[in-house]
């Protein structure tokens, strides 16, 4: 438009070259048609680049649920349900050794003794952090006061020493009644990885100081039974802490998986049907490379905590 204008006026003062007001009104017109042109042709350009500055924010919201999650979780979830799958099997299975102790059985209260136990020493660690309970159902002869006394070994006590079941059907009923109580507070305990390691060393730990001595059975000796169980449940923290383990120690993952390896050949060799051995039948030899291997396994599960830093 400005430059219509401005012909004309070219124009206008070439046909009328005497008369110098009639160019002088061209300014104003020229100076008005451009200004307002080039400041409004500029504006949208500053505008336009805000939305390109709000569009960069969502890529760095994305990014925090990543770093807030924990690697762990999974862990620990899988660990709890084994818990509580163990627990389930050991409620049942309690509940048939008390219905043959009842019914008088001495045969099948004895072999259901130590295949039940299993169930319980599988989870030991958990059962550990919920007050009475593990003195209630687990507890030894020396640690207990006789009025006390209760559970487990009260029963294989006179099942195997004085080869009876008269009179344990109260102590079957108690221990019965205790392990519904433990299904029912394994619900609410609070699992961490913290005390999954620690409860895999201390399964471990256990076996090679005291129950290697075969005191923990010592009347029905079915210690092995116990190994195992308790090796099946150290072996079952460190598989569901293994991907997270082997992320950022793959040499120490290898090397449990390695000693782990070695100590179930070590404890195969003394299975016996879908049993084991009476610890008696073994030799001082015998027991000694199996707590050697016990803790050949505890010594790299300990660093487990250091390297995922529970």
């Amino acid at each position: 438009m400005s430059s219509v204008i401005i012909s004309g006026s070219l124009l206008l003062a070439a046909g009328c070259s005497s008369n110098q007001n009639a160019a002088a009104p061209a300014k104003p017109a020229a100076a008005q048609d451009s200004k307002p042109a080039a400041t409004q042709e500029t504006k949208p350009a500053v505008q336009d680049s805000k939305p390109a500055t709000q569009e960069t924010k969502p890529a760095v919201q994305e990014t925090k649920p990543a770093a807030s999650a924990n690697p762990l979780k999974d862990a620990t979830e899988n660990y709890r349900k084994f818990v509580i799958a163990q627990t389930d099997l050991f409620v049942k299975a309690t509940g048939d050794f008390v219905g043959a102790i009842k019914a008088g059985d001495l045969d099948k209260s004895k072999q259901l003794y130590a295949t039940t136990r299993m169930f319980y020493e599988r989870i030991e660690p958990i059962a550990e952090a919920l007050g009475d309970l593990d003195p209630n159902i687990d507890g030894r002869e020396d640690d207990i006061d006789e009025k006390d006394w209760r559970g487990f070994h009260r029963l294989e006590k006179t099942l195997w020493q004085d080869k009876t079941t008269k009179d344990l059907g109260s102590i079957a009923d108690q221990l019965l009644s205790d392990s519904k109580l433990l299904r029912g507070k394994v619900e609410t305990v609070e699992i961490t990885p913290e005390m999954m390691v620690t409860g895999a060393v201390e399964l471990l730990n256990e076996v090679s100081t005291s129950k290697v001595t075969g005191e923990e059975d010592r009347y029905s000796h079915t210690d092995l039974y116990d190994f195992a169980a308790n090796v099946e449940g150290a072996q079952k923290i460190y598989e569901v802490l293994k991907p997270e383990l082997q992320k950022k120690d793959a040499a120490l993952s290898k090397k449990i998986e390695d000693k782990l390896s070695e100590l179930n050949k070590e404890l195969g060799q003394f299975k016996k049907g879908e049993g084991y051995a009476l610890y008696d039948e073994l030799s001082k030899e015998q027991v000694k490379k199996l707590s050697q291997a016990i803790d050949a396994l505890a010594e790299p599960l300990s660093n487990m905590g250091k390297v995922l830093e529970v």
